[in-house]
């Protein structure tokens, strides 16, 4: 039997059978490997998640690639600590295992270098930290996107990566991974796909935004988000992972940054956590620009405040 007819096999046997597949056993064992890997024991947690959200995701991303006859684009917006990192992760394995080529691409390696990133912050030196709209390359990610598209193509792609350790922390560009045209492109970022919003929507901000500066700046980075418009429309679909309570995303900062110190590394402390989280919910904040696309996104998993449940809300 050729590979192309073995990964056929597996994946009509998953569709129709679930965890009743041959290849069930074989998938969970692998995954509980990677998981593992990242530091994940706790058993009946991967295996719900598996069969319940990783698997059924991997699988209509499959049979929607077949369908398409070219790469599809997929999008993924989380949250700190909302496992979007871990989730394409395990897509990655698992779709590979079904015999499909996947790419993972960041907003995180869209950032703009160094030099760049200094000129823009002398410009406004209210982007004191990576990461909010006006911080990336966005010609760079429909760059490589489009070329993911392209038919035909049979060049060497290099997807940008981000060395977040570089300049003591400041971060740069590092050299980039070479792949072939994938099957699949796994895009994923705090802000993917965050939409602009009315002005009058500034008017009654949620906290922290309470001063008029902070109100500006939040308009400022509303009207940065215009220039994402064309690189979000090559988007195929959506998730949306988000926390039950959009707080919870500094609790589990919080919980990194101990565990870190605790292991005798370099970590924020309490009040610098409260400081760095609450500048990304002033620049966009999750009441106003991510609850919106809880209504509309492809898929919506509310993530509980163990971190190990969670809830499908829609699947369009």
């Amino acid at each position: 039997m050729s590979s192309e007819n073995a990964y056929s096999r597996r994946l009509e046997s998953l569709v129709v059978q679930g965890k009743k597949s041959e290849f069930y056993a074989e998938l969970v064992a692998e995954v509980e490997v990677i998981c593992q890997s990242l530091g994940f024991q706790e058993q009946a947690a991967i295996l719900a998640t598996l069969e319940k959200l990783w698997l059924p995701v991997a699988l209509n991303l499959a049979t929607a690639r077949k369908k398409l006859n070219r790469t599809l684009v997929q999008g993924i917006l989380g949250g700190q600590g909302t496992g979007k990192s871990t989730l394409c992760i395990i897509l990655q394995h698992i779709l590979g295992y079904l015999g499909f080529s996947v790419a993972t691409l960041s907003m995180d390696d869209l950032y703009l270098t160094y030099p760049e990133r200094q000129a823009l912050q002398q410009q406004d030196p209210r982007l004191v930290w990576r990461g909010p709209p006006g911080t990336h390359d966005i010609a760079l990610g429909i760059k490589i996107i489009e070329q993911c598209l392209q038919e035909n193509n049979t060049a060497q792609i290099l997807l940008p990566r981000f060395d977040k350790s570089a300049f003591d922390g400041a971060g740069d560009r590092t050299t980039p991974e070479i792949i072939e045209k994938p099957d699949l492109l796994l895009f994923e970022g705090w802000f993917v796909g965050v939409q602009p919003l009315d002005t009058d929507s500034f008017n009654n901000c949620p906290p922290p935004i309470v001063t008029e500066q902070d109100r500006q700046f939040a308009r400022d980075n509303n009207q940065r988000l215009q220039a994402y418009l064309p690189l979000w429309s090559k988007l195929d679909s959506l998730i949306v992972l988000y926390p039950e309570d959009y707080r919870l995303s500094k609790q589990w900062r919080k919980e990194a940054e101990h565990k870190m110190i605790a292991q005798g590394k370099d970590g924020m402390s309490d009040d610098e956590i409260d400081s760095f989280v609450e500048y990304f919910w002033k620049a966009l904040h999750p009441e106003l620009f991510i609850l919106p696309l809880t209504k509309t996104a492809d898929l919506v998993v509310e993530i509980k405040s163990d971190r190990l449940s969670f809830r499908a809300i829609a699947y369009l």
